[in-house]
Order: structure tokens, then sequence, then C-alpha cells
């Protein structure tokens, strides 16, 4: 197969699922779990391929003219083909976890032909070769998220979506006139291009610093900067895998991931530190960072809690943007992926508590691990991991994210990420502590007959798998991390050939 083919392929995928989707009848559900399932693992299996001929020195890409002077372009770079990995492989554990989850749920054909439209924009984000395309899948990533979160039809559902909408379109509106503007100044700018902006001079200046924060204005509705962040805590009415995969997957991580392909690909990183822009994507990111932290601190909620903690992490991916250096890099790409592991571990727990329990608030918790002991050690490994401690992959990000503070000259970086573990460790360890040692009610334990305490799972196994999947992905990830194509490998990889000033 050749190399556009297989570009097309893999986005056509999750497309020509969806359309499949919507055609089967609801009650189709075997038919529909097998489609879903099958699509799932043919992208991976795709984009572990294209992993593979990366690696080896081997290009991917496929365009069509749009207009003169303007292309469509899909192209599998190294940066690309990251983002393009997690979503594929988290895509597979959460459409495992929502065909459990929305076992007798009503309209589960609108729910699952939305989310493959979901992962299909995601993956033409990915792989976007410039900024027309890269625009392009960025809004229908909005308008097929829109049903996901209105899914459960209720008042909060749609008041949720209603404000969704308005953050984002806004969002979208600025993106695209920031483009329009930069493609008016220079063309059709593809990633990679950066001479393209690198040749104007000194009067082109406070033009060049404009466009930027009006594209990092664009991109930080989705990456939930503050104060741009609004909708992500509303959104948590949604059900636990529309959470998993806004938070890990497709909405935050798409902001946080054009913000890195600004930075890295269209002004590049000397341009970038050249303009003065670095230092203000550090200082906004240092103010998200905690913001977020202290408003996850105060919640009573478990979502909401789970959501500002997402506020705060992929912030991180920010910061490390804005370290000028080698080191600051590796640190934002990786934890690209090391935050979507940990976060939609910890959303696929606060979903199985809900499911099985009932519990949505943080003081039902006491006792709940010695009910549900396996999905209690999944939230305990994404939860240490988000505080920093190893070997979970959160280690990684913060020490990564510490030494390049050093090497950018900024070692008062350090006191932010020093503030953020502390904060991390206070509104999660009260939750371990709950989970594990507070006494609480034995959530029907006692009612089993002995054999069933033995044999039971704690909850629906198409619940539990995902779960443990993706906990055990976080441990071997920080554990493993010198291995090759592992996530902190890889960055090593890109920052080396693509992205060294």
């Amino acid at each position: 197969m050749s190399g556009g083919l297989l570009v097309l392929a893999a986005l056509g995928t999750s497309l020509f699922a969806a359309l499949l989707i919507f055609l089967l009848p609801e009650r189709a559900f075997r038919a529909r779990t097998g489609l879903n399932l099958g699509a799932a693992l043919i992208k991976l299996s795709l984009v572990a391929w294209m992993v593979w001929g990366l690696s080896r020195g081997r290009e991917y890409a496929v365009e069509f003219a749009v207009l003169e002077e303007l292309a469509f372009v899909l192209r599998a770079d190294a940066l690309g083909i990251m983002f393009a990995g997690l979503s594929s492989l988290l895509w597979l554990f959460t459409t495992v976890y929502a065909i459990g989850y929305l076992e007798d749920s009503p309209n589960r054909k609108r729910f699952f032909g939305f989310f493959s439209l979901c992962v299909a924009s995601t993956f033409g984000i990915s792989l976007a070769g410039n900024l027309f395309t890269f625009l392009v899948f960025y809004e229908l990533l909005t308008l097929s998220t829109y049903p996901l979160v209105v899914h459960r039809g209720t008042y909060r559902a749609l008041a949720a979506g209603r404000v969704y909408l308005r953050y984002t379109l806004t969002a979208g509106l600025v993106l695209m006139i920031g483009m329009v503007a930069l493609h008016a100044l220079a063309g059709d700018i593809r990633f990679g291009q950066r001479e393209l902006l690198a040749e104007f001079g000194p009067e082109d200046r406070l033009m060049l610093v404009g466009l930027f924060w009006v594209l990092i204005a664009g991109f930080g509705v989705k990456a939930a900067i503050v104060p741009l962040h609004g909708w992500l805590p509303r959104a948590m009415v949604a059900p636990a895998p529309v959470s998993a995969l806004l938070h890990a997957v497709a909405v935050v991580k798409a902001g946080a991931f054009g913000i890195v392909r600004l930075v890295y690909d269209v002004y590049g990183i000397e341009l970038s530190a050249k303009l003065g822009l670095l230092n203000g994507l550090v200082a906004v990111a240092s103010a998200t960072i905690l913001y977020g932290s202290l408003r996850a601190l105060a919640q009573q909620e478990l979502k909401p809690r789970l959501a500002y903690s997402t506020v705060s992490q992929v912030s991180y991916i920010v910061l490390g943007v804005g370290l000028f250096g080698p080191l600051g890099t590796i640190a934002a790409l990786s934890h690209l992926l090391h935050q979507g592991l940990m976060k939609i571990t910890l959303f696929f727990c606060a979903g199985n508590y809900a499911e099985e329990l009932g519990i949505h608030r943080i003081d039902e918790l006491d006792g709940v691990g010695r009910r549900m002991p396996l999905t209690s050690l999944a939230f305990t490994v994404g939860a240490l991991g988000m505080i920093g401690l190893p070997p979970v992959v959160g280690f990684l990000s913060k020490w990564y994210l510490g030494m390049g503070s050093i090497q950018a000259g900024m070692p008062w970086v350090i006191a932010v990420l020093v503030a953020s573990s502390l904060l991390n460790a206070a509104y999660f360890l009260p939750l371990l502590d709950r989970l594990w040692f507070r006494p609480g009610p034995d959530h029907g334990v006692g009612e089993w007959p002995e054999e069933r305490r033995l044999g039971r799972l704690e909850t629906h196994a198409w619940l539990l798998v995902p779960t443990m999947a993706t906990a055990l992905f976080c441990l071997m990830a920080g554990a493993l991390a010198g291995l090759p194509f592992s996530p902190l490998e890889w960055a090593t990889r890109v920052t080396n050939v693509e992205y060294l000033p």
C-alpha cells in the first residue's frame, strides 16, 4: 500500500465506521459492537505500521488542491504520528469502555456514530500537514463532540452543550481569522516550513506577535487555558466515556497539540524566542497550572475535581513548549501522551464508581476500596502519577520540566512545579485515604455469598478491563521509558530530529 493510500485508509477507517453505524438499526447491538471494535483495531494497526515505517525513513503523505494557492494536506510526520498513536490506542480502550457503560442506554447508534466522527476528526488534526487542513478537522471536532456532550438530553446537559458551543465556535472563528491573516501574509503555510515567517524583518514584529496571540487564543479554548477554560467543568455532565474522550484524547489535547504545532512548526522555536513569545507562554501556563490545582482542591464532586485537574495538567504541555530548549520540548511532547494515559484511567474509575455504586461526591468514597479494589488500585496509579511520584509516567513529565526550566534559565518554574505537586497531593491523597483507610458502608459486600465474594468481578468486564489496561500502561510507560517507541523515547527522537534549535 502506498504512503498516501495508507494515510487515507487510517483516516477513512473511523469515517466509514461512523457512516455504517448511522445506517445500522438501533437494536443491532452485536453488529455495532463488532464494527466499533474492528474499526478501532484496524486503525491502531495502520498507525503502528506508519510508526514502523517512519522509524525507517519512509514518508506517508497525500494532498489535494482546493484553490490555486491552498491545498488539503495530510502528512504523517513524527510529531503527528505521536498524537495519532495516542488517539488510536485510547480510542480502542474507550470503545470497549463505552460499550459496557452504555449497554442499556437509549440512542446508542447516535452516540457511537458521533464517537467515531470525533476520533476521525482527532486523527485528521494529528496528520494535518498545513493550517487549512488543521482548521477543517478542528471545527469538525467541535461539531462531532457536541452531540456527545448533550447525549443524556437533560436540562444540565443541554445547558452545558450551549456553553460548549459558545466557547468552541467563537474560538474557531478567532482561529480562522488568524489563519487567514497568516495565509495572506505568507501563503499556504505547511508545517515544518518555518523559514517562511523567519524571512520577515523587524518592521513586521508587531504583526507577527499579534497574530501569534490571536492563534493562541483560538487554540487556548480547547486547551482550557485560563481564562478560556469555562466550558470544561460544565461538560462533565456528559457520560464517563465522553469525559474520558474530552480530557484524554480529543478536545483539550487537540488545543494543546495546536499550540505545539504553532510554536514548533509555524513560527519555529527560534523565531518564537526572538519575538519574546515564549516567556508569555510560560507565564500563562504557570498561572493556569496553579489556578486549576486550586480550583480542583475546592471541588466536592469527583468529576469536576478531575476536570480542574485537567485544566492544570494540560498546561504542563504549554509550559514545556515555552521552555526554550530540548528538555522542555521532550517534556511537552511526552506529556501529550502521559497526561492522556493518566487522565483516561481516572475518568474510567470515576465512571465505574458512578455506574456500580452511584457515587459522584468525594465524601461517598469512604471504604470503596474494599468493594472495588481493582478500580481503586487503578485510580491510585492515576492519582500518584498526577502528583508526580515514580514509577508512574507523571514523574517523568515533571522531572523533564524541572530540568528544562534550569536549561532555559528559568529556575523559578521549579517553584511552580513544586507548588502544583503539593496541590495535586492535597486534592488526590484525601481521595486515596477515603478509598483505602476510611471506614464506610460495605456497599453490599456483606450481602454476597462467600463464593460470589471470591469470584465476582467488581463491575462489568467491559468497564474493568480497559480501566486496568490504561493503569498498566501508566506504569509501563514510566518504568520502561528507555525502551524503543515508549512515549519518552519517541518524544526524544522527535526533538532530536526536528526541533533542536
